[in-house]
């Protein structure tokens, strides 16, 4: 294909999420075409995905069972309303979660993203201390440097400061524990930093000046993605959970990025030994191919709604496309990938591989720390004085140029790949990027 064919002739119209949108329209980078670990650029270059699209893509793109399951689907049935109506599709999928769901989590509720997904768990966290007999429970803890998606709860909870200062007050009764990153102790950590399980003891300072009484749940990113890849000390997520139980407070995963094989098992819940009260999911779900979300709750939970008139509502939420039936196909499809590939598990087998590739990169110029675990890593830079951001973004700029695409927040590069690459796709990265580094100002 030539430009003229597939590049619009007026990029204004549109104004880009999360983008320097004038940087990028003086240099459009323009994706026309995807398939297994490549995308391909309007000019006819392939483009090694190394983020899997948005940490959303795990069994790679184009991919023949998901494929299929949408074209029939579209055709058969479209959409169906989600209130006081279902779909087998629906049910089906739902079902087919709770199968590969931690221990007791057997009910799914549905949304669209994992801004929805978050905002679902919040919402249900606080109404079901209220069903309860417990309606003083409404406060939500999250945590520095956490991200929980960009509607208001989510910022709210979340704990990035350039996605929550230009939006006002935001949710009251709120408050954030510290994050977990300790570059002084734990550099180039292989897996999960030997110290730092004491940062959990911060929930306890935020009881103390609150009470628990007033809590109503805890919000973390078993892994924090978006912040950087801050992986969890050793110990970490027992001591929150220890702490949640102690005190009768919901503890809530955001297994958004972490869900669906990206850390070596479906869940990160199944690989720290850790099982919260609910968790949120999205990207995975569906490989990224139709925007869908899920939250999974704990039986008792679900439960505790499941009382009063039979022909009343129980949970007055909920999205027009929860459970969309072109969607729900979509997630089957990736469902029946993941399982016939073995892409569930395939971090943990191919993840030793990938770990000596990307350590291999420490000494070379501007890099600080290296950190990883399953398929995922980051590597930190020195930021340039008086400019933060800047030394990353001319790596994703010139990796983009020489074949592979990276992400970047802050100085930090992110990968996340497919699960689907292969030890030769993955020496091919890690060359492409150690040139890419030695090259950086």
């Amino acid at each position: 294909m030539s430009k003229s064919v597939t590049r619009p002739n007026n990029l204004e119209a549109f104004w880009m999420p999360f983008t320097a949108n004038r940087q990028f329209k003086q240099t459009p980078r323009m994706m026309v075409a995807a398939k297994d670990m490549h995308y391909t650029t309007d000019d006819g270059r392939q483009i090694m995905d190394g983020t899997a699209g948005l940490w959303c893509c795990n069994a790679g793109h184009g991919r023949p069972k998901i494929v299929e399951a949408v074209q029939k689907q579209v055709a058969e049935l479209d959409y169906a309303p989600a209130f006081q109506l279902g779909h087998p599709k629906v049910f089906e999928l739902a079902s087919a979660l709770t199968e590969i769901s931690p221990q007791s989590m057997n009910h799914v509720f549905f949304t669209n993203s994992g801004s929805e997904s978050v905002e679902t768990a919040l919402k249900m966290a606080i109404a079901y201390h209220r069903v309860k007999g417990d309606g003083s429970r409404t406060r939500l803890i999250g945590r520095e440097r956490g991200y929980h998606g960009v509607n208001f709860g989510g910022i709210s909870v979340g704990g990035i400061v350039s996605n929550r200062k230009m939006f006002g007050t935001l949710l009251g009764g709120v408050d954030h524990m510290r994050h977990t990153h300790d570059i002084e102790r734990n550099a180039f950590t292989r897996g999960c930093p030997a110290y730092g399980a004491e940062f959990a003891d911060d929930l306890e300072r935020i009881i103390a000046l609150h009470d628990a009484s007033t809590i109503a749940a805890v919000i973390v990113e078993p892994m924090a993605g978006s912040t950087g890849v801050l992986m969890p000390p050793e110990g970490y997520l027992q001591r929150l959970r220890d702490i949640c139980d102690q005190h009768g407070i919901l503890l809530i995963f955001d297994e958004v990025i972490t869900g669906f094989g990206r850390m070596g098992g479906a869940f990160s819940s199944d690989v720290f030994g850790v099982v919260p009260d609910m968790m949120t999911t999205a990207k995975g779900l569906t490989s990224g191919v139709i925007p869908m979300g899920a939250v999974f709750v704990r039986d008792d939970i679900h439960d505790a709604f499941m009382t009063g008139p039979e022909h009343l509502i129980e949970f007055f939420h909920g999205y027009t496309y929860s459970g969309n039936p072109v969607a729900c196909a979509a997630a089957l499809g990736a469902l029946e990938t993941y399982h016939e590939e073995g892409l569930l598990t395939r971090a943990s087998e191919l993840g030793p591989y990938w770990e000596d590739a990307l350590h291999s990169l420490k000494g070379l110029p501007h890099v600080i720390d290296i950190r990883n675990f399953g398929l995922i890593g980051a590597i930190e830079l020195e930021p340039i004085a008086g400019e933060p951001t800047k030394r990353a973004f001319t790596a994703f700029l010139d990796a983009f140029d020489k074949g592979i695409l990276i992400r970047t927040t802050g100085d930090i590069i992110a990968l996340s790949p497919p699960l689907i690459i292969s030890k030769a796709q993955i020496d091919e990265l890690f060359g492409v990027l150690a040139d890419v580094l030695k090259s950086l100002d």
